[in-house]
């Protein structure tokens, strides 16, 4: 039977001190811990989105009509307040599922052997993001859904799922500096698909705001707009981001590109017609409210490809690091 050491005074004042280098020092996780932990993160982040979406649709944006607290006397939904009660006090609490997921990926980056200063900073920035989404989550109830704070709310969500994709990379990269893979006139295409992906999704954003799905049963106000022609425009921004994947997979080929960018691009391709189907079916049966949802996580799944194609085309080779003294001019590789 393994002993457990005893916990002294001068551990405990280090563990309040400091408690993420107090757990570095006595655990180091395995490379795909981290890994894992940075995914879990990724996909909290989707599962909040779509779950924030299920409130909309189901009318329950406003099932707790006030925050932080539920309602005025009561921090939990009541039963006077029904289903809609429940369905928007549960999209709060995942909030902490979405937090535990976070922090469990701050504290294994910080205990990985060497450590990754970058990839710990990528972990607060998700903690960070998501505590400011979380109070502009409650101004969106104060405000009745005020739709352009709705819009807000979703496009944090978008930045979050970012910060998020981007730690799982490097979290499966070595910890060197990045080496392209393409040439300057692919990375510039690619950057241009980034962008129009961008306006596609702040255009899907505005469509919502002037849709029918307002997010509560009652009169709450509506981005002033002609939605369908803001859907059109939606429609053209997503055959731009086809194209310009078409046309990088067809150079990406000519150009004979390593298969890490080719696979990616080819893969986003796939995800963006799904998406572009899904898309059209929920317009042409009057945006039923599975539909939508589908297409919010469509959303996500594209944005996610969308970034692992951009950062498929550079590599980051493993860290070296140096002996101290004598032994110093001899580099010694590092497990990433």
């Amino acid at each position: 039977m393994v002993r457990v050491p005893k916990l002294t005074r001068a551990d405990a004042a280090a563990a309040v001190r400091n408690p993420l280098a107090f757990i570095a020092e006595r655990w180091t996780p395995d490379p795909r811990t981290v890994q894992r932990a940075a995914l879990t993160a990724l996909v909290m982040s989707v599962v909040i989105v779509v779950t924030g979406g299920a409130v909309r649709l189901t009318g329950s944006g406003l099932g707790c009509p006030t925050w932080p607290t539920c309602t005025d006397d009561s921090l939990t939904t009541t039963r006077a307040m029904g289903l809609h009660g429940v369905i928007e006090f549960g999209n709060r609490m995942l909030t902490y599922v979405l937090c535990a997921a976070v922090g469990w990926a701050i504290i294994a980056a910080r205990a990985q052997k060497p450590w990754r200063r970058g990839l710990t900073r990528l972990g607060w920035a998700q903690f960070w993001v998501v505590m400011g989404n979380a109070v502009l989550g409650g101004i969106v109830v104060l405000v009745g859904l005020n739709p352009y704070t709705v819009a807000a709310h979703f496009l944090l969500s978008t930045a979050l799922i970012a910060v998020a994709t981007v730690m799982w990379q490097r979290s499966r990269e070595g910890g060197g500096a990045p080496r392209p893979l393409v040439g300057s006139a692919v990375q510039q295409l690619v950057r241009v698909l980034v962008i129009a992906s961008v306006l596609l999704i702040a255009v899907g954003t505005v469509v919502t705001g002037a849709g029918p799905h307002a997010g509560d049963s009652s009169e709450v106000e509506r981005i002033p707009i002609d939605w369908e022609n803001v859907t059109e425009l939606h429609a053209v921004l997503a055959w731009i981001v086809v194209t310009l994947t078409f046309a990088l997979w067809f150079v990406l080929k000519a150009v004979d590109a390593p298969k890490g960018p080719r696979d990616r691009t080819r893969e986003l391709f796939v995800v963006l017609l799904c998406q572009g189907a899904i898309g059209y079916v929920q317009y042409l049966t009057h945006l039923p409210e599975v539909l939508v949802g589908a297409h919010m996580l469509g959303s996500c799944v594209t944005w996610i490809w969308v970034l692992r194609v951009l950062l498929s085309l550079r590599e980051r080779p493993e860290a070296t690091a140096t002996l101290p003294g004598p032994a110093q001019e001899t580099p010694v590789a590092t497990r990433a």
